[in-house]
């Protein structure tokens, strides 16, 4: 009986523990369902959508006219969804990996290395995935719309292939323009940039973002870029987009409008062009071949703003190169030396020396300093300076003259006499880099030496080789050329004694080095683009403008968001007397001087060109050719590097450009055929209309 007893009470027992389970699992469940369901339902439905970044479309850049130079076009982009690929087996994932790269070809290997997570192991620096984890990786553009279709008609055979249209870059090119190396170009975001941007809360750049690389397009990328937008995506077990599930429409980017005139840069680029063929297929007396002409840059340069009107540089690149990604071959010419360098934009970040171009701005200083527009110095055909000859290289021997006939013949023995005049005056002591120079304060004073300012990025600044500037360089070379001349490896008779010399002596400031400076040769070096601006200022009295090309952002609406206007950098410390002789005696080198046998039969009368020619030498190559114009509305200057004569090369193409800008044929001018309508850029801006059109700007009877 008691062993019954206790049967029954361990029933009753177990009984009740499994109903207090039962009850427990209904109280939860009732929790699940009831209390907690909404918040769950809305974790479960989170966790089958996924936010995908929408990129925006970039703003277009255009010219004064409102001519496209920069717009956009659809590409058929084929893109790999990580999630899905990542839920095949390995043999399953070789098999699409494969099949993709054979309709794409693309190699299977470059696929690989582009899926990989910037930061991840085996990530490859420009190559690895910068953008969203969720979000599909492009591994080819521009692909065939055949292509695209297929893989879009076969879901079965290409799981987690996404072949979509996106917007990359376009270049209509008008007039044949190239315009490379002031327009730049993109490329994807790094790694470092994307962290940088996350720290500062910049939300218009994500990890698939391009970004503006060099030129305009770098230098106005926040407003050109756009603001990117996000779908939401509702996808199931397998990663695979069952639909939409919301979206943020991203914000285009604003319009850039440039004061460039596309009519006047295709010309301008051409006549570089061909001055650089011809110059190739002429013959070098002095090195006896045919000038090698390796580079080359011409600009058109508004000389009351600053503006540029045209600006071309030689070799350049097709700036299309970049879309959609360049290749390590097509990388590896832009940096080439063989190719020379056509990444190097040279009217910018080209530094040369200035040749004969420098008289003006010497002649300035000299007319500030002591000498007068009445001074007579010889023009002789040599002079002694030192143990050296000093040769007259551009003219022959003429006697006493003037500064204005001195500038008008490019007399060099006259500037020698200037150069030495002060060097005996202030620094015959060659050790003292404190001694006075009135002559290079003045080529500061118009801004040589420095960047002029302009909204281009990788400027160079140029050089002035003045007593400071040569001791700091025999600081940093004299262990170099002092190793030459201990050990005897000097590769020639000329380095030889000039390691020596160098080594011993090479921190002094020397008569030969005024005289050389005093002609623009030497170690002095100048960017075509500062030279451009300091001819600019001797057309406008003596103001220093930093060079722009931007004149406005105009939003998706035709509202301008921010115009550009001219902005001055400083005014030459100099006499107006000083200038104003400068420039009445610039007027007399196309009609007597070194460029009135390139300028015969011209309209000089009516258009008053100013001019000046040089010819610069540097040991080892051939000359440098300048040519350097002004009136009262432009500055055209014109620079072959070994391309012979000022004059002789540069001259003709000079002379055309300055035909189109007055529509001059013969000794006819009729502006109505100039290559700007209205002979000057317009003040306006070109009209923008709701339906996309742009119109050029309405000008007013004085434009």
């Amino acid at each position: 009986m008691a062993r019954s007893n206790a049967g029954r009470l361990r029933l009753v027992v177990i009984q009740a523990l499994v109903f207090s389970l039962f009850a427990t699992l209904l109280v939860r469940l009732y929790y699940l369902q009831v209390v907690g369901g909404e918040e769950y339902h809305a974790q479960a439905a989170s966790q089958s959508v996924r936010d995908i970044v929408v990129q925006p479309q970039r703003g277009l850049i255009v010219d004064d006219e409102g001519r496209p130079l920069v717009t956009n076009r659809t590409s058929w982009v084929v893109s790999v969804d990580r999630t899905v690929l990542g839920k095949l087996g390995d043999h399953q994932q070789q098999v699409l990996l494969q099949r993709v790269s054979d309709v794409v070809h693309v190699r299977v290997p470059r696929i690989e290395r582009s899926l990989v997570t910037c930061g991840d192991d085996g990530a490859v620096p420009g190559v690895c995935w910068n953008g969203s984890p969720y979000q599909a990786v492009p591994i080819a553009s521009d692909v065939k719309e055949t292509v695209a279709l297929r893989i879009l008609e076969q879901p079965e055979d290409y799981p987690g292939i996404v072949a979509e249209k996106q917007s990359v870059r376009s270049y209509p090119h008008p007039y044949g323009i190239n315009l490379a190396h002031v327009l730049g170009y993109l490329s994807p975001i790094t790694e470092d940039e994307y962290d940088e941007a996350q720290k500062r809360g910049d939300e218009s750049l994500n990890g698939a973002s391009v970004v503006g690389r060099a030129g305009i397009e770098k230098q106005y990328d926040k407003w050109l870029r756009g603001m990117p937008g996000y779908k939401s995506v509702a996808v199931d077990s397998m990663g695979r987009v069952l639909g939409d599930d919301g979206e943020v429409a991203s914000k285009p980017g604003d319009t850039l409008v440039t004061s460039i005139d596309a009519k006047l840069q295709g010309l301008v680029e051409k006549q570089l062009a061909q001055t650089i063929q011809t110059a190739r297929s002429t013959y070098d007396d002095v090195t006896h071949k045919n000038y090698v002409a390796d580079s080359g840059a011409a600009i058109v340069m508004e000389a009351k703003t600053g503006r540029i009107v045209a600006m071309a540089s030689q070799p350049t690149y097709d700036p299309s190169v970049w879309v959609g990604g360049i290749s390590k071959k097509q990388l590896a010419r832009l940096y080439s030396d063989a190719a020379d360098n056509p990444l190097l934009g040279r009217a910018t970040q080209g530094q040369f020396a200035p040749g004969s171009t420098w008289k003006p701005i010497m002649t300035v200083g000299a007319l500030n300093n002591g000498f007068s527009p009445d001074t007579r110095l010889d023009c002789s055909s040599g002079l002694q300076v030192g143990n050296r000859w000093f040769k007259n290289y551009e003219s022959a021997s003429y006697g006493p003259i003037t500064f204005a006939q001195a500038l008008q013949l490019s007399c060099d023995t006259f500037f020698y006499r200037v150069g030495l005049h002060y060097w005996q005056k202030y620094g015959t002591d060659p050790t003292n880099v404190d001694a006075k120079d009135p002559l290079v304060e003045e080529a500061k004073n118009f801004g040589f030496g420095q960047k002029t300012g302009i909204d281009l990025p990788g400027e160079a600044s140029g050089r002035i080789a003045d007593r400071k500037w040569k001791l700091a360089y025999w600081k940093s070379m004299k262990g170099y050329y002092c190793r030459m001349d201990e050990k005897g490896t000097a590769p020639n008779a000329f380095l030889k004694v000039f390691s020596h010399e160098f080594c011993l002596e090479g921190s002094y400031y020397r008569e030969g080095d005024a005289v050389n400076y005093s002609i623009g040769q030497g170690d002095t070096m100048v960017t075509p683009l500062q030279l451009a601006r300091a001819y600019a200022a001797l057309s406008n009295g003596g103001t220093l403008y930093e060079p722009r090309i931007a004149k406005a952002i105009v939003d998706t609406d035709g509202q301008v968001v921010k115009e550009f206007k001219p902005v001055v950098a400083g005014h030459v410390d100099a006499s107006k007397a000083s200038i104003d002789y400068v420039d009445t005696a610039l007027q007399g080198t196309p009609k007597v001087g070194t460029l009135a046998w390139k300028f015969g039969d011209f309209p000089l009368d009516q258009v008053h060109i100013r001019g000046k020619t040089g010819s610069a030498e540097v040991y080892g190559k051939q000359s440098t050719s300048w040519v350097a114009t002004y009136d009262e509305n432009y500055v055209v200057i014109m620079m072959v590097s070994q391309g012979g004569t000022g004059s002789g090369t540069s001259g003709p193409a000079v002379r055309k450009i300055w035909e189109s800008l007055y529509g001059i044929d013969g000794m006819t001018v009729d502006t109505d055929k100039s290559v700007i309508p209205g002979v000057t850029p317009p003040a306006g801006l070109p009209t923008f209309t709701k339906d996309g059109t742009i119109l050029p700007p309405a000008r007013k009877e004085n434009d």
